[in-house]
């Protein structure tokens, strides 16, 4: 650790209070010399804060899974927040009000059968997965601007904010999800279009990555767990009242709108 402990719960706490006011903060590393550990670690102290007010956490992300975000930010691998109970929107109405900079990405969420332990592959990941269903990420930065390195979204719970699911689930033994192609809407306009290789080659493998990445922190993903595997498109930007749906080509489709409240 670069960083000492007071500072990284200092940190964490200015994230979360950010997230609870809405009202962003500036750049992390521009006055602290954070380390991904140091990062991962306000992370968990982030997620700490939710858990004591009553929440839960029900899955992970992936994030930085694209070729392009990873030569953005200057790094070569993904990096990986919590889901939690409190991000998950029932319905097709999303408070994007509550949040900073609101954008929104197309992935797969893989609902795992049985819990998985290092070292895996991507085929391991589809063998153990019950069943993958459509998934709207909202994403969002408490930072101000976007203005993020690595460190400042693994810190930031990987930029997570809400998720929306489809009502379809479906069997991934039926699809090739690297031929998986998506369509992103906005407000009926065509935003951006992509396909599952974009997401590490195959979105299991997101999963795989997850998982070996994990390990070395003495963690698992477990049976029932939700996990969103990384973006098929760029991320694009949304206000109030804008209507958001995505149409993939086998798996389903989720619509929404964003409200203010």
């Amino acid at each position: 650790m670069s960083v000492d402990e007071t500072t990284r719960d200092k940190l964490a706490a200015s994230l979360y209070e950010a997230q609870q006011t809405g009202e962003p903060i500036g750049r992390l590393t521009l006055e602290h010399d954070l380390s991904i550990e140091d990062a991962y670690d306000v992370q968990s102290r982030l997620i700490d804060f939710h858990v004591e007010k009553g929440a839960t956490i029900v899955g992970h992300k992936v994030g930085l899974t694209s070729e392009a975000i990873q030569e953005q930010l200057g790094v070569d691998e993904p990096d990986f927040g919590r889901l939690l109970d409190t991000m998950f929107v029932d319905g097709r109405t999303v408070p994007v009000g509550e949040l900073v900079e609101p954008r929104v990405e197309p992935e797969v969420g893989f609902i795992l059968d049985e819990a998985l332990e290092a070292p895996v592959t991507y085929l391991d990941v589809l063998s153990t997965t019950r069943s993958i269903v459509p998934v709207i990420e909202v994403i969002d930065s408490r930072v101000t601007d976007w203005d993020i390195q690595i460190q400042d979204t693994i810190a930031d719970n990987a930029s997570s904010a809400l998720y929306v699911t489809g009502d379809q689930t479906n069997n991934v033994e039926d699809i090739d999800l690297s031929l998986e192609g998506v369509k992103l809407y906005r407000n009926g306009t065509l935003e951006s279009s992509g396909v599952g290789a974009a997401v590490l080659g195959h979105p299991a493998r997101a999963v795989a990555w997850l998982v070996n990445t994990l390990d070395d922190l003495d963690e698992q993903l477990k049976q029932g767990e939700l996990i969103l595997s990384g973006s098929f498109t760029p991320a694009i930007d949304i206000s109030e009242g804008d209507v958001i749906t995505t149409e993939f080509g086998s798996i389903g489709s989720v619509t929404f709108r964003a409200d203010g409240t």
